[in-house]
């Protein structure tokens, strides 16, 4: 089945079960899919809807740290919450093996041996683990294995 299909079967379970707080998350998230169907002229693919889904998730995890930085700890709360629904739907992340072992593989087929090399590993990378690990880290450990 696919990711957008899902969502919307998810929306109406929701709605049966009176969940106003995923109900809220996964009519956002429909929006975001859409306006992107609509900003880029095309079909929103699987790997599209990660793509909105993992950005979701990222801003509410900064929101998360500015709120309990704030002194904000029930809109924290209910952000954690919007981000739980929200992972429901994305892959199950990578463990720290599979990452290990994806970047020395990429590092291998692109041939790459030094930092100036680190946008062609991180090209390779990027589509094989797009809402299954954190990029941001992931580019730390393909630069410590590339000094």
């Amino acid at each position: 089945m696919s990711l957008l299909l899902q969502l919307k079967d998810e929306m109406k379970n929701a709605m049966r079960a009176r969940d106003k707080l995923r109900l809220g998350v996964i009519r956002m998230a429909l929006s975001a899919i859409k306006q992107a169907e609509i900003d880029h002229k095309t079909e929103a693919t699987d790997d599209n809807i990660i793509a909105i889904l993992t950005k979701m998730v990222k801003q509410r995890k900064e929101s998360i740290k500015m709120f309990t930085d704030g002194g904000r700890d029930e809109l924290a709360a209910k952000e954690a919450e919007e981000v739980t629904a929200i992972t429901f739907f994305l892959p199950q992340p990578l463990g720290d093996a599979e990452i290990s072992e994806l970047i020395s593989n990429a590092i291998n087929d692109t041939g790459a041996a030094s930092m100036a090399d680190m946008g062609k590993v991180m090209a390779v990378l990027k589509p094989l683990m797009q809402g299954k690990a954190d990029m941001g880290a992931v580019s730390g450990q393909v630069r410590a294995a590339l000094n």
